[in-house]
């Protein structure tokens, strides 16, 4: 099994946020942000396997980042909007506090990722094994998870409204304190979920 370690080259301005990959500055205090941007979204369009890049706080918009593999990646705090990430393998990679709006996570192989404190609006994860992946905290609007399997994935303390999880595999998947509002589980199986602390043995 391989192990992967999450780079942590610290900004030089010395606010204490994580460098963007090839700089030595996070995206706070880079002089030209979306320049930044676009060298690692050119990063990742050359290469399928994608290892220990920084991110962190960056803006992609309309970028397609389909059918990538990606391993101990830090896209914690970026935001996108109308991206592509279907068909994607993904390996602990963090995107703590990130934003997406209208992207495509569908049929993609994510475990062990962690989207705590993320925003969703207007996406889908639709037909993809989401394993042991965080959405703590997180803030999910009209999104689908349907014909997913989400596996002892967590949804604690999360805000779940008008959003799908039809045909889903539930096992182990934890709501604990997450509030769902127009939320549908049709064809899954929930009584496998842990909707209160006492079901969690």
């Amino acid at each position: 099994m391989l192990y992967y370690m999450f780079p942590f080259v610290y900004c030089a301005a010395g606010c204490g946020r994580i460098a963007i990959s090839g700089s030595q500055i996070c995206a706070v205090h880079a002089a030209n942000p979306d320049e930044e941007t676009r060298r690692i979204a050119e990063i990742i369009r050359r290469r399928e396997r994608i290892k220990d890049l920084c991110a962190a706080g960056l803006r992609f918009e309309g970028f397609d980042f389909s059918r990538r593999q990606f391993y101990g990646c830090n896209f914690s705090q970026a935001s996108f909007f109308r991206c592509g990430f279907s068909g994607d393998t993904m390996r602990m990679v963090l995107f703590n506090f990130a934003q997406f709006f209208e992207c495509d996570f569908s049929g993609g192989d994510f475990q062990f990722l962690s989207f705590g404190g993320a925003v969703f609006q207007h996406c889908s994860f639709k037909g993809s094994e989401l394993v042991h992946v965080n959405f703590g905290g997180g803030n999910i609007g009209n999104t689908s998870f349907n014909e997913t399997n989400l596996y002892n994935s967590r949804f604690i303390n999360s805000d779940i409204e008008d959003s799908t999880f039809t045909d889903s595999n539930l096992k182990r998947v934890c709501f604990i304190k997450s509030r769902r509002r127009g939320v549908t589980f049709k064809a899954s199986n929930t009584a496998e979920a842990i909707f209160e602390m006492e079901e969690w043995a």
